[in-house]
């Protein structure tokens, strides 16, 4: 049952970076593709109906760690206290770049709200980015499995790291161009002209970066934390990922030049998820490593509710999830294709 349960929140957590992160990506790059007003209301138009159900996923991510996993949901945000606090603010101003930049018709107005989308999209990606680097590098937990972190100290990882460093900014710059190049073939899909071919130029662009940036992600994450890699080690299966990983690059960059649009960006989905995925292998049944002596670790054994709670909470983990999955269908249903502009009163 604690196995199962930490599938699901990985699965939830997989989720929200597959939905919301062509959202954010579409953030961090709209200032930089769309060059005149049309592009920009056709990159919000391609968002508008689903981002705000997009974030949900991060709430109920969220609700499962609490109800599975509570001394992990505890210990997490008590150390990272003020990292979430700026998560925070950085939600709220992008949802207010996307809502307030049509109540004005001014352009000085819509200039400042497009800027706070784009700088909030891009700062959160960096955020979850150094985030998903201080779970794989590990925290100096206590013996009472709580921590704290400051924001940084000398930049170098060891027994008493910051929140940042060298090695959480590396996972923070990689995660911010994978995501772009999410959001823009994303935005490949639903966009037609002179937005479209900027964006496969920022395909183009993004591509070799995030090879460069995955391969370097993966030998530092080694480097920093070699036991990473014991759970490939005992189950050979688990290697396919690193050629999911592969396939997937490969098959982003051969599908946008082939124009097939929508292949590439399942190949984008399929990347997240096997990163997500190898991730989550190397880590289990580890939640949450320590940075100093490994007995304090926080892992699915001593960080799971009651067995009983964990079975009982299945049965409407299972209930909400099919309501949510409807939802989403129905949405993503009548709002497919190609969006078309609209007149400069609406976002």
């Amino acid at each position: 049952m604690q196995t199962l349960w930490f599938g699901l929140v990985v699965l939830m957590l997989v989720g929200y970076v597959l939905l919301d992160g062509f959202d954010l990506g579409a953030g961090a790059l709209s200032v930089l593709v769309a060059r005149e007003e049309a592009s920009r209301r056709a990159i919000l138009q391609s968002i508008g109906p689903v981002w705000d159900g997009n974030e949900v996923w991060l709430l109920a991510a969220g609700g499962t760690l609490f109800y599975a996993f509570p001394l992990l949901y505890a210990s997490g945000f008590s150390g990272f206290y003020l990292p979430l606090n700026m998560v925070l603010w950085l939600l709220i101003f992008r949802a207010i770049g996307i809502e307030f930049r049509g109540h004005l018709d001014a352009q000085v107005w819509r200039d400042f709200f497009d800027g706070a989308f784009a700088i909030a999209s891009t700062l959160l990606i960096v955020f979850f980015g150094a985030a998903l680097g201080n779970v794989m590098r590990g925290v100096p937990l206590g013996a009472d499995h709580y921590f704290f972190l400051p924001l940084w100290t000398d930049f170098r990882t060891g027994a008493q790291p910051g929140i940042l460093d060298w090695y959480t900014i590396l996972c923070g710059v990689a995660a911010l161009a994978a995501t772009s190049m999410h959001g823009a073939l994303y935005l490949i899909v639903k966009t037609e002209g002179a937005l479209n071919e900027r964006l496969r130029a920022a395909v183009r662009r993004l591509w070799p970066a995030v090879v460069i940036l995955s391969i370097a992600a993966l030998a530092a994450t080694i480097e920093v934390r070699p036991s990473l890699a014991d759970n490939y080690r005992r189950n050979p299966a688990g290697w396919l990922i690193p050629a999911a990983v592969a396939a997937a690059l490969i098959g982003m960059v051969v599908f946008t030049r082939a124009r097939r649009e929508r292949d590439a960006f399942l190949c984008s989905c399929l990347y997240i998820v096997a990163t997500l995925g190898g991730a989550a292998l190397a880590l289990y049944p580890t939640l949450l490593a320590s940075s100093g002596d490994p007995a304090y670790a926080i892992t699915i054994q001593n960080a799971a509710a009651g067995r009983e709670s964990l079975s009982a909470g299945l049965v409407w983990w299972l209930a909400g999830m099919a309501v949510a999955i409807g939802y989403f269908v129905l949405v993503y249903t009548m709002f497919k294709g190609k969006v078309r502009d609209q007149p400069a009163g609406h976002r």
